[in-house]
């Protein structure tokens, strides 16, 4: 399984027979102007929720490569609204597709969209696919509810926001990774703004000290998983 990182919170996990988009925010991104959205492939598209920083390329994206969006009702409801059919809806819970399952799970922030509607919950995702579990945990702050995970999955990796102010930091995400028992962490949103600009090195450290490992692959980089 591969990893590319576009900036903010938006990547794309490929398996050998799918390709999954995150929270597409690249085009308005000074940090991803390497990124040509035109030329991105996708089979489906997740949002975590409905906020400028992780939509803003979803319609062009999902119009272009026709890939399924898998997001909340309200989320799915305004996508519909431009132009945009082939979706699946979800909430808190679990299906299974033809790649593997999706668990939506409980991620704590706010969700507005676009147009100043209600975006519904915000939330993360657990993907078991290609023989891996992976957790993506959309914007969050730390929440006692991630303990959950660890009892559900044995995570090979999860995906954590790190710049804090609107989310986690980098201390809040070294917690969490406890939480959910994830030794580990790739991490996202961070240095687009200045208040959640991060001393990556530093945030590096602070995972080894607890036996961590923290991936911070730039922008356009793949790792694989």
């Amino acid at each position: 399984m591969k990893y590319t990182y576009f900036g903010q919170s938006s990547f794309l996990l490929e398996t050998d027979t799918h390709k999954f988009l995150f929270d597409p925010f690249i085009s308005p991104n000074p940090l991803a102007k390497t990124i040509d959205i035109t030329k991105l492939e996708a089979d489906y598209i997740l949002v975590s929720h409905g906020h400028e920083d992780h939509v803003a390329d979803l319609i062009v994206i999902a119009k272009q490569t026709k890939a399924k969006v898998i997001a909340m009702p309200e989320i799915i409801n305004w996508v519909n609204k431009q132009g945009v059919d082939n979706v699946h809806s979800m909430n808190y819970g679990k299906y299974t597709f033809d790649f593997g399952t999706v668990r939506m799970v409980w991620a704590t922030h706010s969700s507005s969209l676009p147009d100043g509607s209600y975006g519904g919950n915000p939330a993360g995702f657990v993907l078991e696919l290609d023989g891996k579990q992976i957790y993506f945990a959309g914007d969050t702050g730390l929440t006692i509810e991630m303990k959950l995970l660890a009892e559900l999955y044995k995570l090979n990796y999860a995906i954590l926001p790190i710049g804090g102010n609107y989310t986690m930091n980098v201390d809040d995400a070294a917690i969490a990774a406890n939480y959910i028992n994830c030794d580990k962490i790739i991490g996202i949103h961070y240095d687009t703004f200045p208040v959640i600009e991060i001393d990556s090195a530093n945030a590096i450290e602070n995972f080894k000290r607890a036996q961590k490992t923290l991936l911070l692959p730039a922008i356009g980089e793949t790792i694989v998983l």
